[in-house]
């Protein structure tokens, strides 16, 4: 699982469904939910 920042809890947490995706620029990045609040989650990944 991945962890990101939750502006909604204004705290980190573990994302829900997380998925790798890839941004325009061919960056990789994670995209999920956060499992306490429900607001989407993004965490951009190194190259």
């Amino acid at each position: 699982m991945a962890e990101a920042y939750c502006v909604k809890c204004k705290k980190k947490q573990e994302m829900a469904d997380a998925q790798e995706v890839t941004m325009k620029n061919g960056r990789k990045a994670m995209k999920g939910k956060c499992p306490v609040c429900g607001t989407g989650m993004y965490r951009i990944m190194g190259k």
